[in-house]
């Protein structure tokens, strides 16, 4: 009967503890928002990135859940044996936990990750004439997904009750690609 009494007990707090945890989220679409930076991928030039970025709200009061698509491509020439590209398109979510601060509109944040890379890299090699010798060129290219940990920080700073001005160092853990971005964006705010 103890034991009975006991897991009745735990059963109940556990429902209460949740229940407290869902009332305090707020999800869904808090905001939207564009950036841009450098990106460096592991063994390949530093490029420019692109990204598109949504709030979708907070799990906690210092929680908050954001779904991005980011977007790179860099390219090299071979030394006059041809031209190297690389280019990623990432789709992924992240949690950031916001860190409190005597100033409301300055909240730092560190948070990390999960996305999809579409990975394409590609080399062309143009005709060479050797010694009198015409040797075809050929395009060489390659295909993969793969799924990439992201470990980052940065700011969001209230610019007014609209809009947000982020900065942000993210690196991502992915096979082959490991790259390293720095990236500032603005997030607009919906349905204040």
């Amino acid at each position: 009967m103890k034991q009975l009494v006991a897991m009745l007990a735990i059963v109940c707090t556990c429902a209460f503890a949740s229940s407290q945890a869902i009332a305090q989220a707020d999800l869904g679409l808090k905001g939207a928002g564009v950036e841009v930076g450098m990106v460096s991928p592991e063994d390949l030039d530093a490029t420019v990135g692109f990204g598109l970025f949504v709030d979708l709200g907070t799990i906690a009061p210092q929680f908050m859940l954001e779904g991005y698509f980011d977007f790179w491509k860099t390219s090299e020439d071979l030394s006059g044996l041809g031209e190297a590209s690389a280019r990623d398109i990432a789709l992924g979510a992240k949690g950031k936990w916001i860190f409190r601060t005597s100033n409301p509109r300055i909240r730092p944040f560190a948070g990390g990750g999960l996305g999809l890379h579409f990975l394409h890299a590609e080399v062309d090699i143009p005709d060479q004439l050797i010694s009198g010798f015409l040797i075809p060129g050929m395009t060489i290219e390659d295909d993969s997904v793969k799924l990439g940990l992201d470990f980052g920080g940065g700011m969001n700073v209230t610019l007014n009750e609209r809009t947000d001005f982020i900065g942000e160092l993210w690196y991502g853990v992915v096979s082959d690609v490991n790259q390293l971005s720095l990236k500032v964006g603005v997030l607009y705010k919906l349905g204040m």
